[in-house]
């Protein structure tokens, strides 16, 4: 079905030359909506080629007929065997809940295969803090100080280097992005920031749950998880970093009646007196060179419906001078930019090849 090497001729491999070596992949936990995004990407990458796809469900089918529409991609659905896949496959995507990564993954399986987790397990540098806001043990807390945060416009460097990588949530991509740089260049008041977060049903996974129900989803938008979801520490965690001192904040996440896609509109008080000229300078001079995160003009404020089944993340800026309050609105696709589109610009760049390769699309409209 595939053949194990490929002549170059994308825009996007101009720096390789004659024929390159596939990238072999296996993705555990297959069957949800980030693994089946995950594996649309991959089988239109063309310098990727799945290799072992695993799930806890649907064992020996063929994967068109858990999804239809990759009826014509004719791959089986195997059991985990982790032995097997470490030894064929260049990079293993796990796309499985919070607590189940963590007992799977370890030193002997590192020593031969990348491995980029979508899931909770390595997102969060202690152990301890894990525990308390996922509830559960961590089963391999010895190599969460070698995992590698995968937010890749901030942590490019030590990504290119990592064997583990922690694909971030899709909530904390939104809201780091949108408000990275404004802590970082120490404008905003690290105590007073409100992260308002809207986003569609398929980022609670494919789980036969009453609340995700049609009937129950539609005509109705709801606050869930006040003041204790768990993708605030790690929110916190990373504008920690960038503010370069602890810092607190309010993060209140939503349910609205769509598929897909997460708008965050972020609240924050500025240190010192600015100007949405000064801004805007800012987030060109972070996410100028960008390719994935487009920066609105003035005025302009980002519409989900402009993100779907992108890699993408658009940001806005803009100052109330009425209540002397900075906003940030993002908006980007949860199972894109916030899962699967991520980790793949991730597999991009720890194998040297351009960020954009597989992702280089438009977003679809209407949808």
């Amino acid at each position: 079905m595939y053949n194990n090497k490929i002549t170059v001729n994308d825009r996007n491999l101009s720096n390789l030359e004659g024929e390159i070596t596939l990238i072999k992949v296996g993705i555990i936990g297959a069957t949800g909506y980030a693994g089946s995004e995950l594996l649309r990407l991959i089988y239109s990458h063309p310098v990727a080629k799945v290799e072992i796809i695993a799930g806890r469900s649907h064992i020996g089918e063929q994967y068109g007929q858990v999804y239809e529409n990759f009826r014509h991609h004719g791959d089986t659905i195997q059991d985990e065997n982790l032995e097997i896949m470490a030894s064929r496959c260049d990079v293993i995507f796990m796309a499985l809940p919070h607590g189940l990564s963590g007992g799977k993954v370890s030193k002997a399986m590192l020593s031969k295969t990348k491995v980029i987790d979508l899931g909770a397990d390595f997102r969060l540098s202690d152990v301890a803090v894990y525990e308390k806001w996922y509830g559960t043990r961590h089963e391999s807390s010895d190599l969460v100080k070698e995992a590698v945060y995968g937010l890749t416009e901030i942590h490019r460097e030590t990504i290119a280097k990592a064997r583990l990588i922690a694909n971030p949530g899709c909530y904390t991509t939104c809201s780091i992005l949108a408000l990275y740089p404004l802590l970082k260049e120490g404008v905003l008041d690290h105590q007073n920031i409100i992260i308002d977060a809207k986003s569609g049903v398929s980022g609670a996974g494919r789980v036969a749950e009453q609340s995700l129900q049609f009937c129950e989803a539609t005509e109705s938008v709801k606050a869930y998880k006040v003041a204790s979801h768990r993708h605030t520490p790690e929110i916190e965690e990373q504008l920690s970093l960038a503010a370069g001192e602890q810092l607190q904040l309010m993060f209140t996440p939503h349910l609205i009646p769509m598929n897909r896609g997460i708008l965050a509109t972020c609240y924050g008080k500025p240190k010192r007196e600015t100007s949405v000229k000064e801004l805007h300078e800012i987030y060109e001079d972070y996410y100028g060179k960008e390719y994935f995160i487009r920066l609105c003009k003035p005025g302009v404020f980002p519409e989900t419906k402009w993100v779907k089944a992108s890699n993408f993340c658009d940001i806005a800026v803009a100052i109330d001078e009425r209540t002397s309050s900075i906003i940030v609105v993002s908006a980007l696709d949860n199972l894109g930019k916030g899962a699967a589109g991520q980790a793949v610009q991730n597999m991009n760049l720890i194998f040297g090849l351009d960020e954009k390769i597989g992702l280089d699309n438009v977003p679809a409209f209407p949808v």
